[in-house]
């Protein structure tokens, strides 16, 4: 019998839902990339080029990701996804050749595509026809909720991993595990939701027409502002997010309660295992808490934009910390960039659901994956460049500093003109 709360029942395809998110994120390389790469011989300038390489690709593939999704069906797109993904971790766990890591995260990339933005429909989708769709952001922050601490027992887990071996590349190998698990689930999904609507048949339409319903929801200011502010945020925690590890690494290597420990990937392993594994905690429950922020604030513009320059700014003191060598304060300031993405994630994935006709939902979501990519793309090859120049630290200061600026004079020039077309 389906346990309820006071919004809506925990049945078995809420647990579908949250396990799909836990599973996803058993990516037990995810902590230790940047590290990994490095050690073969990838320099930053090398790591971004490899994640914006990945970055344009899921660029190419978004919005095409989305129709085929929305017109072929979602369960198909999803499968897809996890296999591109599964050949990717093997590419990555048998060589070190930079070209072969090319085609690793060309994969990846397309992987993420047809993924991002799928299961989130799929979840609106089954909401709509039970009747609980004006509860969607506190059931998709509860699912995603189970996504971070899918990614908190990953880096327990792989940094466990890491410190019995004394070696990163195993990881991308037992990577490929949850993923076979998570296409069995996926298998198991009900059949109305892998296309809009019911079981029913429904009539397809044209590309040109779909691509022109699309066209026309974008062109709804609301619209276009809510995805975009939520885009760069997003973009930019994917942008830099890895280049915590470093940081990590070097309070590992400065603990004077681990100079027992004489392989250093094992001490690096144990100590960034177990900080991934609270920060991620902490993020699973500020995913959580999104509802409940959502219903007691009302400007939803406003969060928005606070929540953006916030976590600009939480970056830009990371890497001003960094580069003063104040580890537990630039380890403690990131934090806080991913604790306010997946605070805002879910409520502004509720915004976007409230202005964009069913049928195209994937396919605005996809759209609004397609801005992140290009941010993230940017993002990560200027850091990656600027750390190679100047050090993590003050790359990740420039950087942060220089987008805060940026949005400012955005925000501003848009403003005066809202207020120009109002006393027109």
């Amino acid at each position: 019998m389906a346990k309820r709360d006071s919004l809506y029942p925990k049945n078995l395809q809420y647990w579908k839902f949250s396990f799909y998110g836990f599973l996803k994120n058993l990516r037990f390389f995810d902590a230790f990339i940047i590290l990994f790469l490095n050690q073969i011989g990838v320099s930053y300038t090398q790591i971004g080029i490899l994640y914006a390489i990945r970055e344009i690709i899921s660029f190419l593939m978004e919005v095409p990701s989305g129709i085929i999704a929305d017109q072929f069906g979602r369960k198909e797109a999803l499968l897809g996804s996890f296999l591109l993904y599964i050949i990717s971790y093997i590419i990555l766990y048998l060589t070190a050749n930079f070209y072969l890591l090319m085609i690793a995260f060309i994969l990846y990339g397309a992987a993420d595509a047809f993924r991002s933005g799928t299961h989130k429909a799929m979840i609106m989708e089954y909401l709509k026809i039970h009747g609980w769709y004006n509860h969607k952001i506190d059931y998709y922050g509860h699912t995603r909720a189970w996504s971070q601490r899918g990614s908190a027992v990953s880096a327990i887990v792989a940094g466990f991993l890491v410190f019995l071996e004394g070696t990163f590349q195993n990881i991308f190998l037992y990577s490929v595990i949850p993923y076979l698990l998570n296409f069995i689930l996926v298998l198991s999904y009900p059949k109305e939701l892998n296309r809009l609507g019911s079981s029913k048949i429904v009539k397809r339409e044209t590309i040109p027409e779909f691509l022109l319903k699309l066209w026309k929801v974008t062109r709804n200011i609301k619209v276009a502002s809510i995805i975009s502010t939520s885009a760069l945020h997003s973009a930019y925690l994917k942008g830099i997010k890895d280049f915590i590890q470093p940081m990590m690494a070097a309070l590992a290597i400065a603990m004077p309660i681990l100079a027992f420990i004489q392989n250093p990937d094992k001490k690096v392993g144990l100590v960034v295992g177990i900080l991934y594994f609270f920060i991620y905690m902490l993020t699973a429950f500020a995913s959580s808490q999104a509802g409940k922020l959502t219903r007691s604030l009302k400007h939803k513009a406003a969060i928005a934009a606070a929540t953006l320059f916030l976590g600009l700014g939480f970056g830009a003191l990371s890497g001003l910390f960094y580069y003063t060598q104040y580890l537990i304060l630039a380890i403690s300031t990131f934090l806080l960039v991913y604790v306010l993405e997946n605070l805002r994630k879910p409520i502004l994935t509720g915004y976007v659901v409230d202005e964009v006709p069913e049928e195209i939902l994937t396919s605005m979501l996809s759209v609004q994956n397609f801005l992140k990519t290009i941010f993230a793309a940017v993002i990560a090859l200027l850091l990656g460049w600027f750390a190679d120049l100047l050090g993590i630290g003050l790359g990740l200061l420039i950087l942060s500093s220089g987008l805060i600026i940026i949005v400012l004079i955005l925000e501003s020039i848009a403003y005066f003109k809202v207020n120009r077309s109002k006393s027109g």
